[in-house]
């Protein structure tokens, strides 16, 4: 049966053959591998809403913005061996694809020791500035504090998968996605549960959450490495080309580089908007309340993170499918391969906004359970709201994300750090001043909640029409690293 599944979705060169075909055969695994990585947080989340309570679940939140902060480094490391690998791949050469891989995994092993040390050392001080809420500090800081200690393993995994991707081979890493994914919701259950809840629990909270993901994105990496190791006919890894090759870094560099600074500046964006979110303060029993949006908000963010994995599914498709056939020479294969991811995306969005539409109170009671009834309407309510305004983004972010895609397959990164800077940084983090500050009031003092939604899409809105505007003049045509 494994066998049968692989000859199917195994490694595709999308150079050849039915544009269609190989995208599908491609995106479908890749997809699923995306919603499974995305439950190793989810499920972090579900179970320590179900097990202990809506503020241990604001305090995993609130740290979402700092490890996406650090997570940059990878992302860099990722994207420029990404766009390398495919196109290596597509023009068949094994010299320079397997020094590509090698030089990586220095670089990552690099990249995750110096990500571990800084942000053990700065990461209370950042809830500090950040203005965490006292109530949900000690748990927040033990959380992310364990997350960094891991962080090897998730860089290690995601830069692996990447080089899988770019050859093509995205059901290898769904198949250990599955496994470990498996593996993580029985560590989560065994380690937070409490004895009172269940027998054979740990009770160890949300730091029993943290080290569940930490043990299962370790086994990822490993088996992962396993697996590039015995790709022999494809790429070579021994003392020769695990090694820093100075050609290779810096193409790396030239092509990560601005992507991980787009990554970094979309973060530090996403932080300072936590301050706001942070602050925002909810009428509750004649008191104001500052966990309740944190824990709507943290719930509405792990609902659109799989709301969006369509789009970042075909973002990578349309990377990889660019980068393989822009190392073959054929720039002509790219532009149908783009019309056809273009048009799965949008159909795989108007699913996504309809299913939203009618079962959002539904997937935020997965995250939700207050002792008070009232308190939990209450976060089930304004989250539902929260979620009809975040329906418009996808739409938009669909678009973006296929030409994105494009860009990045072809070798273009520094357009998309300009334009996430102007839309980002020179856009919403003023709106979001603008707007939270003319909705300040003695009910809401932080601010009204949707003010922060709505800078959000008014800045997806722009980032869409200036990538429109640049795809649609054709100079990222000239940009690839190699020529076919």
């Amino acid at each position: 049966m494994l066998a049968k599944v692989k000859s199917i979705f195994g490694t595709q060169d999308m150079t050849v053959g039915n544009p269609t075909r190989s995208i599908i055969l491609f995106t479908i695994p890749l997809l699923m591998g995306n919603i499974l990585q995305l439950l190793y947080s989810t499920v972090d989340s579900i179970i320590v809403g179900q097990y202990c309570g809506p503020n241990a679940l604001s305090a995993i939140g609130v740290t979402m913005p700092l490890q996406f902060m650090f997570a940059v480094f990878f992302m860099a490391i990722g994207v420029g061996v990404g766009v390398l690998v495919s196109q290596f791949f597509g023009a068949k050469d094994k010299e320079n694809l397997s020094s590509t891989v090698g030089t990586s995994l220095v670089l990552t092993f690099i990249a995750s020791a110096f990500a571990t040390v800084l942000g053990l050392l700065i990461s209370n001080w950042v809830l500090r500035i950040t203005n965490c809420p006292p109530e949900i500090y000690d748990d927040a800081s033990a959380y992310v504090r364990i997350i960094f200690i891991g962080f090897v393993g998730m860089g290690f995994y995601n830069v692996l998968a990447g080089i899988l991707r770019g050859v093509g081979d995205s059901t290898f890493p769904l198949i250990v996605l599955f496994g470990t994914t498996v593996m993580n919701i029985v560590l989560d259950i065994w380690m937070v549960a409490s004895p009172d809840q269940l027998s054979f629990g740990l009770g160890m909270g949300v730091a029993g959450a943290a080290w569940a993901t930490v043990i299962s994105q370790f086994l990822s990496a490993i088996v992962c490495l396993i697996r590039l190791l015995n790709m022999k006919d494809t790429l070579t890894l021994n003392r020769q080309t695990v090694r820093f090759t100075k050609r290779i870094v810096k193409l790396i560099v030239r092509i990560g580089l601005p992507s991980g600074l787009q990554q970094m500046i979309m973060s530090m964006s996403f932080l300072l908007v936590q301050s706001f979110i942070n602050a925002v303060k909810i009428p509750f029993n004649g008191m104001l309340d500052g966990a309740v949006f944190i824990a709507a908000h943290t719930a509405v963010m792990r609902i659109d993170q799989f709301a969006m994995m369509p789009a970042q599914a075909f973002n990578m498709t349309a990377g990889t499918f660019t980068g393989q056939n822009i190392g073959a020479g054929k720039t002509d294969r790219v532009m149908r391969g783009f019309k056809i991811v273009l048009t799965m995306a949008l159909s795989a969005s108007a699913i996504v906004i309809v299913a939203m539409l009618l079962f959002s109170p539904q997937l935020l009671s997965l995250f939700i359970n207050d002792p008070n009834p009232a308190r939990t309407a209450l976060i089930t309510d304004l989250g539902s709201r929260m979620i009809r305004i975040m329906l418009v983004a996808y739409a938009l972010m669909a678009v973006s994300f296929v030409i994105g895609g494009v860009l990045r397959g072809a070798g273009d990164t520094m357009t998309q750090l300009v334009i996430t800077v102007v839309t980002n940084v020179a856009l919403r983090l003023p709106l979001t001043v603008i707007l939270v500050n003319m909705t300040k009031s003695a009910e809401y003092p932080g601010g009204r909640p949707e003010a922060i939604y709505l800078s959000m899409i008014i800045a997806f809105g722009l980032h869409l029409l200036v990538n429109c505007i640049y795809f649609s003049r054709g100079k990222w045509k000239t940009k690839a690293v190699i020529r076919g």
